[in-house]
């Protein structure tokens, strides 16, 4: 019996380091299948949207691009932590935070104050993570191209799916959310 607890034990600890018998996870979301099987476009992301033409409402709707102004832009990520995970960047393609122009750093940080604001009027968030992951060794998705995350946080929005399975649930369509998001933007340019 004893023998038997202890195997137990040794494959759940082996199962929280990502190895052991207990360590395959399976999630099914077949709707991704058509960007898994898509080809990749090698470009950034980030610039592609610092091109598009103002007025090309579609176009912003298909990239997530919620505001771009002179230096700096605000984006939806794509594949968020949580839902109303944004993304602030310079329109300039660098990884040198610090050669960022004084202009260019003062408007991504203006525009991350924006998202902050933005997230506590549609989702009423709790909290916010705010951050930047430079260089691979730091956890860059996307090294060439600096960018910060602005995340909206809630008491508990961990639940047993991170936990348990280290998998997150997003609840909300990106689409959606956008259409949430860029009139309030839109908004604000005009007040301002």
């Amino acid at each position: 019996m004893a023998k038997s607890r202890k195997k137990t034990r040794v494959a759940a600890k082996a199962s929280k380091r990502g190895r052991g018998p207990i360590a395959q996870k399976a999630l099914f979301a077949p709707w991704r299948m058509p960007f898994i099987l898509a080809p990749k476009d090698p470009g950034c992301f980030f610039c592609r949207a610092a091109a598009l033409k103002a007025g090309d409402e579609a176009g912003w709707k298909d990239a997530l691009l919620l505001h771009r102004d002179r230096h700096a832009l605000a984006i939806m990520n794509r594949y968020p932590y949580i839902g109303g995970h944004l993304l602030v960047a310079p329109l300039r393609h660098t990884s040198d935070f610090a050669n960022l122009t004084p202009q260019e750093h003062k408007s991504m940080w203006e525009l991350a104050r924006r998202c902050v604001g933005l997230l506590e009027k549609t989702m009423r968030p709790q909290g916010h993570n705010l951050g930047m992951n430079l260089g691979k060794a730091a956890g860059a998705g996307v090294e060439a191209h600096l960018h910060l995350h602005v995340l909206p946080r809630w008491l508990g929005d961990t639940n047993f799916l991170p936990v348990v399975d280290g998998t997150h649930s997003i609840p909300v369509a990106l689409g959606e959310l956008w259409e949430t998001f860029r009139p309030e933007f839109k908004r604000a340019k005009h007040q301002a």
